[in-house]
């Protein structure tokens, strides 16, 4: 597929604040998941966020639905990439979907990055202030630009104050400490976490032009504890 249909499915993408994360063609001698036809795909094309720009956009959709709508970010997901999916021809399938999807070792071999010690993938721009909301699924092949080598920001990082600014240390080298987490951000203690979102997290020094405002922070945080 040449590089000027990339650039129609960038220009649907950025209609709804969502960009093209990078994307593969699948090896002769890996399991695919199926593309548009009950064949294994031939490439896909990974779409997501840096910042907070797909706000705007989900707020307004939001506003058109019921209020006790569950997972409203993942509704919206699937209906916007759905619909450019269609367009298109592909495939759209989302992190959400069982059986999950390897869409981080996707994501490290799209874009070439690694985990930072949160475990998010830490990009040399965006730092740890994007995510990954979906992808489409060609049975063709893309023509991808080749990755550049680039460094890995988290090992140049030697104060690593992402492991320090938790009141609970939910991170640290041995992984993250899931319920001790859980349990502080429900608990009376955890209002700062609860509204600014997690202090490790915001502690990071890089792509603080992308951090998410304060109302974003909250929302995800809000979705995460159940609350």
């Amino acid at each position: 597929m040449p590089s000027l249909v990339l650039d129609e499915i960038a220009a649907a993408l950025a209609s709804h604040g969502l960009i093209q994360r990078g994307g593969f063609v699948f090896g002769d001698d890996e399991t695919a998941p199926d593309g548009s036809s009950d064949k294994p795909a031939r490439s896909v094309l990974l779409v997501g966020q840096a910042g907070a720009a797909p706000w705007p956009h989900f707020q307004r959709w939001r506003r058109t639905q019921p209020g006790n709508l569950a997972n409203p970010l993942d509704s919206w997901s699937r209906e916007v990439i759905g619909d450019v999916a269609r367009e298109f021809g592909a495939r759209a399938v989302s992190p959400s979907d069982k059986p999950y999807l390897p869409f981080q070792q996707w994501a490290i071999r799209a874009e070439g990055l690694k985990p930072s010690p949160l475990g998010i993938l830490m990009h040399p721009e965006y730092g740890l202030w994007h995510a990954y909301r979906g992808a489409l699924l060609f049975d063709v092949d893309l023509e991808f630009a080749e990755l550049r080598e680039q460094s890995h920001l988290c090992d140049l990082c030697a104060g690593k104050p992402c492991l320090k600014s938790c009141p609970v240390d939910a991170y640290s080298e041995a992984g993250f400490a899931y319920e001790k987490c859980l349990g502080h951000v429900r608990g009376p203690s955890g209002g700062t976490c609860r509204t600014q979102g997690c202090l490790d997290r915001n502690a990071c020094p890089y792509g603080l032009a992308y951090r998410y405002p304060a109302d974003v922070q909250a929302f995800h945080m809000k979705s995460y504890a159940g609350l």
